[in-house]
């Protein structure tokens, strides 16, 4: 990922903290078939390896688990907040006009090989783990063993889980560090000011650097 020194995001609790907070990440592989991507949610094991691990599962139907199984490297991306960026929101565009469009946003990459498995007892405790994360908050929360537990088990057999140590991560923040203050105030009320939900979650970014 292309990513100048002020954009890039170098701590590792704040790059795991994107990953914690991006709920559908991309898995992308190259392998035999060529490039392959899927959408997974996925946990991080913060403690587990110097970056941490990350777990998740594909139907065994799709293909792109044996790429996995092969060796192949995988990229996950995590995206977060972004936001399309006037010219109209600098205040120095009054001045000389010498601006275009932009986009500002937050993404993390993480790069690793990963371990395939189909263990039944490792699959459940996996699938319950995720569960309990986007179930969390709810009136009444459904979990695994809601279920009868021939159901789950035959769902489990048409699954496939995989662990992956991250080998390398790489984070950009952009958020107009590269402009004056001035005009970093500028994007950031316009930003605010909309009335799209996206634009607004950026400018309170933006309020934290």
């Amino acid at each position: 990922m292309y990513t100048p020194s002020y954009f890039a995001i170098k701590e590792l609790p704040e790059l795991q903290q994107q990953i914690l907070g991006t709920r559908l990440a991309l898995l992308v592989t190259h392998g035999e078939q060529g490039l392959q991507a899927s959408h997974l949610p996925l946990l991080l094991n913060t403690e587990e390896g110097p970056n941490g691990t990350l777990y998740g599962h594909f139907a065994k139907a799709n293909p792109q688990w044996k790429e996995l199984q092969n060796g192949a490297e995988a990229l996950m991306i995590f995206a977060g907040a972004d936001a399309y960026v006037s010219p109209g929101f600098y205040p120095s565009k009054a001045e000389h006009g010498k601006h275009v469009p932009t986009w500002n946003y937050v993404a993390v990459h993480a790069y690793g090989s990963a371990e395939v498995f189909t263990d039944a007892d490792r699959l459940l405790t996996l699938v319950s783990a995720l569960t309990d994360r986007h179930e969390t908050g709810r009136a009444q929360p459904w979990k695994v063993a809601d279920a009868p537990a021939d159901y789950i088990d035959g769902m489990l057999r048409a699954i496939v889980g995989f662990a992956l140590p991250i080998q390398r991560l790489e984070g950009k923040r952009k958020l107009s560090q590269n402009r004056n203050p001035t005009d970093i105030a500028g994007v950031r009320e316009g930003l605010a000011a909309s009335p799209d939900a996206h634009d607004q979650a950026l400018a309170h970014l933006m309020l934290k650097e």
